[in-house]
């Protein structure tokens, strides 16, 4: 019988890890199972006769596809084709990078690229380059976010106080959806109700079947729409009976309604549904993007989206998805650049897919961020979600980027939610619809998720959804409502919305709301980033609320105040002992007085008494004093031990942390350093104490076993910076030593005084 491979258990247990639930497969270019440079991506070509686009990337005329049909006849500029294809690619790639190329020029080149020239173009850049192309083509100046909210049992209290917090925080657009298509105008009503309590301008929409979006938008419930998908072959469109036609038709229809839309595109989409014709991802989206630009849609959501997990099964993915975005922003589109599905198991691989839109900052960095915890992510579950809010928050202050989101205090939040639950309330009280309890807004405020919410009746809310559309309920009927019921702030600012369809100021690339109705857009905020200094930078008053987290405490705070009582009293300046079975016991300049307890909380003068206790159960004798000339735990105790009898001490930091040294020893050299010091016990240092006593009297010591706590330094290195701080400030450079007594619970521990010395006699 063969014996078992024997494994290694480094091996076995990194197996366990969340990353190997997830499948990494090799390239297949046949299946379009390859992120970019495919081996069977056409060479990039454009043939021109008589102002007509007659070959497209090796297609003659009569091999078109839609999408060629489409891009030819309304997506390339042939004013600027042939100056832009007869440009090298490399030179177009430095162009991309160059601070010295302003943007509106690799626009108007980009107009007269084909498909094929495109990804070939951006495939030439590294991800730190493709970044900073994307920081300098972004469209608008500033970078935005959206967020999605949604919950399993579909209550609009929960619904409205998501969104309410969601504007809070900062997002500009937020997104919902239905688990049940009837109730789409409920939710639709939620989420605008509940953004416009949170902060006015927000724009919303529900993510369902076209046709009924377009009509929730004409009766004022949304303001934008993304659901207009795209796709790079022509059988995946066929498969979805569409054709970019219709979906340029279908964007005319919203727009023409004063409705922002954008497209939705990106890679992975044809291969998933087995019609990728053995093409990259990346040559496939640039078919999309420019399709997209043809259509005279004012933006894209893309980066793979839905299908990031199969791209990022192949390598070079992250990469791809970078490039995606990089493509939009090139073609002048706005761009919601993905992080919203799951991207993979690993919280490394998801923050470090984030980071190519996070940094250099895109239109939306995320397009849908779920705002509350991933159980009622009706999306598919988000990417991040509610317990990320703080990470989210705390990323952008240590890099000094703007990624969207704005820090709220939880009193802030509690209480923004109550009025927006409060106002659907009230909205469906006003509509005869099915009541929103007092039970509802409690939880809504309060809980954690829908699972913390009462059931509701939801044949009679399917029915009331259904009469919102035969009555055709709008959003100035809801303004009028709320109006009446005592929630003007709110009208006013779904009111204002209904304005902004009219106006349609926000159908411009890139466009946000203020919450004074200011539109915030490419054209009067654009992106104009020429190199350090210039285009956005996160400084000034903004910069100011981003750093500002609600978890920040005062450095201060992080250090125990001193009480006024000192755990140790100084008496005479040290004398070198004559006893061989003395252990001196060494503190720094701060220990006792200044400073009352250890990073974790143990008293100074227990500590001093376990020490005390260890170094007597092995039959020597402890003294004790105060180095004042260093805060170095490694000085603090070679002095000791250079005034000890028995030529050993024990070296104390105010912070805990202790050293065992001996006198013919180097300061930095010596017998036991005990480092960890937030893990010590006061048993920890009676072990310290007695191996103290067991080196001073010659016998066999086997060293203090120790602990380790790999993310001590991560959680207290501020707290240790701070006390050693307060150390080190307490030090009176070439002071000597001096003796000191134990004072203080658990009472004074006798030492022998110098004749003819006392307190504060020192030489």
């Amino acid at each position: 019988m063969t014996e078992p491979k024997r494994r290694s258990k480094r091996f076995l247990e990194r197996e366990r890890r969340d990353l190997r639930r997830e499948v990494l497969i090799a390239p297949n270019p046949a299946l379009g199972l390859v992120a970019m440079g495919g081996p069977n991506d056409p060479v990039p070509e454009l043939q021109l006769l008589d102002g007509r686009a007659v070959s497209i990337d090796g297609r003659p005329e009569a091999e078109f596809d839609v999408i060629d049909h489409f891009v030819a006849r309304h997506g390339l500029d042939l004013e600027v084709a042939e100056e832009a294809m007869g440009l090298d690619e490399l030179e177009l790639a430095r162009r991309l990078v160059d601070v010295d190329v302003a943007r509106a020029e690799l626009v108007r080149l980009s107009r007269g690229l084909t498909p094929a020239r495109l990804a070939r173009v951006v495939s030439k850049l590294d991800p730190v380059e493709m970044m900073f192309a994307l920081k300098k083509l972004r469209a608008r100046r500033a970078p935005a976010n959206q967020a999605h909210v949604t919950n399993l049992k579909e209550n609009p209290a929960l619904l409205a106080a998501d969104a309410a917090e969601a504007a809070a925080r900062g997002f500009a657009e937020i997104e919902t959806t239905v688990g049940v298509a009837r109730y789409a105008p409920l939710n639709a009503i939620a989420i605008l109700v509940g953004a416009q309590t949170g902060r006015p301008g927000v724009m919303t929409q529900c993510a369902v079947e076209e046709r009924r979006n377009l009509q929730l938008a004409i009766q004022g419930l949304v303001t934008y729409a993304e659901t207009l998908s795209v796709y790079g072959t022509e059988p995946v469109f066929v498969d979805g009976d569409d054709t970019p036609w219709s979906k340029a038709f279908l964007a005319a229809a919203y727009a023409s309604r004063g409705v922002k839309v954008r497209f939705t595109s990106g890679g992975g989409s044809e291969a998933l549904m087995g019609q990728a014709q053995g093409y990259s991802m990346l040559y496939l989206e640039a078919r999309c993007l420019a399709a997209i630009r043809a259509a005279g849609s004012q933006g894209v959501q893309n980066g793979s989206i839905s299908c990031v997990a199969l791209v990022l099964s192949l390598p070079g993915g992250v990469r791809e998805i970078l490039a995606e975005n990089l493509l939009a922003a090139w073609l002048d589109l706005e761009v919601a650049s993905g992080n919203d599905a799951i991207a993979s198991h690993s919280p490394i691989r998801r923050t470090a897919k984030l980071m190519g839109q996070f940094l250099p900052g895109t239109d939306f960095v995320t397009s849908g961020y779920s705002i509350m915890p991933r159980y009622d992510n009706m999306f598919g579950g988000g990417n991040y979600d509610a317990d990320d809010l703080d990470e989210w928050l705390t990323v952008q202050r240590d890099w000094q980027v703007d990624a969207g989101l704005e820090p709220v205090s939880e009193d802030a939040v509690a209480a923004v939610r109550e009025r927006a639950a409060r106002a659907v309330q009230a909205t469906y009280e006003a509509f005869g619809f099915p009541p929103v309890t007092e039970e509802e807004i409690e939880a809504a405020v309060y809980a954690l998720d829908s699972r913390d919410l009462p059931d509701r009746d939801r044949a009679a809310d399917v029915a009331a959804g259904d009469r919102i559309l035969a009555e055709r309920i709008t959003g100035l009927d809801i303004a009028r409502e709320l109006d009446r019921r005592g929630f003007a702030e709110v009208a006013e600012a779904i009111l204002g919305m209904q304005r902004q369809q009219v106006a349609a100021d926000y159908l411009q690339t890139s466009a946000i709301i203020e919450p004074s109705g200011t539109v915030r857009s490419a054209v009067n905020d654009p992106n104009r980033y020429e190199g350090p200094g210039t285009g956005y930078r996160l400084e000034g008053e903004r910069w100011q609320l981003l750093q500002k987290l609600p978890h920040e405490v005062p450095a201060g705070a992080l250090v125990a105040q001193h009480s006024g009582e000192h755990a140790i009293e100084e008496t005479h300046v040290a004398r070198v002992g004559n006893r061989s079975d003395e252990v001196v016991v060494a503190v720094g300049p701060a220990f006792g007085g200044v400073l009352e307890e250890t990073i974790n909380g143990l008293a100074h003068a227990d500590v001093l008494a376990a020490i005390a206790d260890g170094i007597r159960a092995e039959g020597a004798e402890p003294r004790f004093l105060r180095v004042r000339r260093s805060s170095d735990v490694a000085f603090i105790g070679h002095d000791g031990a250079g005034l000890s009898g028995s030529r050993v001490a024990v070296g104390l930091q105010s912070k805990g942390t202790a050293i065992i040294h001996r006198a013919d020893l180097e300061p930095l050299d010596n017998l036991e350093l005990f480092g960890m010091s937030p893990l010590y016990t006061l048993e920890s240092y009676r072990a310290i104490g007695r191996n103290a006593a067991g080196y001073a009297l010659g016998r066999p010591v086997g060293p203090v076993p120790t602990a380790m706590d790999n993310f001590a330094r991560a959680k207290l290195i501020v707290k240790t910076t701070l006390l050693h701080a307060r150390e080190t400030a307490a030090v009176v450079p070439q002071a000597p030593a001096v003796e000191v007594t134990l004072v203080g619970p658990p009472g004074p521990v006798a030492v022998e005084a110098l004749p003819g010395t006392g307190p504060g006699v020192y030489q």
